[in-house]
């Protein structure tokens, strides 16, 4: 907390300048930052609008009241939604926005959730085990290690994970919760390190990462709500407008990459068809053919922005 009492809400905007370049801010324009986290990239919107409008969306309130402080400068013309990004569509709705000129979605977890140890996501930090992006929400990683079948933990660990040695894991899970219920970051990592060979753990990312990321996955419900939100932002775009999306693992760049190429071709025909029929025309076009990713000057400053990747496209 800094002096009035708001959470110093940290957060490197990842590919900043890439990003607010390709969604080509018009100064009248109205855009949606459905995943506001520190501000940063709704600062540079802001920086650029005249007579326009920011939409900004977190479903965490300390990003809310941090962001209200740093954009105070602003105020007049963003509006604050407490929400997750999936509601997007009715939230604006509700305000009587109906039509926008451009949004943007960054799906990594911010650098104040990662350091802040009372949140949980961690296994960096021994603390309650959590992982909540919104702090009201009921499921918990506790919930999870400690409720989910073996089954249901291996499935979670491979599918969101991509761990490898899924089933070991999620065997020493339920041995070690037979004794008592696994109450922390710091033993669930222990935990999960003891289950992986000593060789596989030579090389490669911290043991616990995979795991770590599949049960926050989990929690937060992270990918179910990706692409129908795209569709509502796609619905909701005018011509012109341009959706920017940013991705940390190869789960996410699949589902934007996959819902961009569906609404990029239109047509929902069987490929043997010799001519289309159900009319559907593409709603958008690729402004980059392949993700945009970080320069080397960001990975010095950010080494956490290593696996990013910016994928752009436009409204026809």
């Amino acid at each position: 907390m800094n002096d009035n009492n708001t959470p110093a809400f940290s957060h490197y905007s990842v590919l900043l300048n890439e990003t607010i370049d390709l969604l080509s801010i018009k100064p009248d324009g109205v855009y949606v930052d459905c995943t506001l986290g520190g501000g940063g990239h709704s600062l540079e919107i802001l920086k650029r609008l005249v007579t326009g409008r920011l939409y900004a969306i977190d479903q965490d309130a300390d990003a809310i009241a941090a962001s209200r402080v740093r954009l105070s400068e602003y105020s007049e013309r963003v509006t604050f939604i407490h929400d997750n990004f999936k509601n997007v569509a009715p939230a604006l709705e509700g305000l009587g926005v109906n039509q926008i000129d451009g949004a943007l979605i960054d799906l990594g977890v911010s650098s104040y959730q990662l350091d802040t140890p009372e949140r949980g996501f961690s296994y960096m930090h021994d603390a309650p085990l959590d992982m909540r992006m919104n702090p009201e929400s009921r499921l918990t990683a506790r919930d999870i290690v400690n409720g989910y079948s073996r089954d249901a933990l291996k499935r979670i660990i491979t599918d969101y994970g991509e761990e490898r040695f899924a089933g070991r894991v999620a065997d020493r899970i339920c041995e070690a919760r037979e004794f008592k219920p696994i109450e922390t970051t710091g033993e669930l990592s222990e935990l999960i390190k003891s289950a992986i060979p000593a060789k596989a753990r030579e090389d490669g990312p911290h043991p616990a990462k995979r795991t770590f990321q599949a049960i926050r996955i989990e929690v937060n419900s992270e990918l179910s709500v990706i692409e129908p939100t795209l569709d509502s932002l796609v619905g909701l775009m005018r011509p012109g407008g341009r959706l920017a999306v940013i991705t940390f693992h190869s789960l996410e760049d699949r589902i934007v990459k996959q819902t961009f190429a569906r609404w990029v071709k239109g047509c929902t025909c069987p490929p043997e068809f010799p001519v289309c029929v159900c009319g559907k025309k593409p709603s958008l076009r690729l402004i980059c053919h392949k993700p945009i990713l970080p320069s080397e000057h960001e990975l010095d400053e950010n080494p956490r922005s290593r696996s990013a990747k910016l994928r752009v496209a436009e409204k026809l």
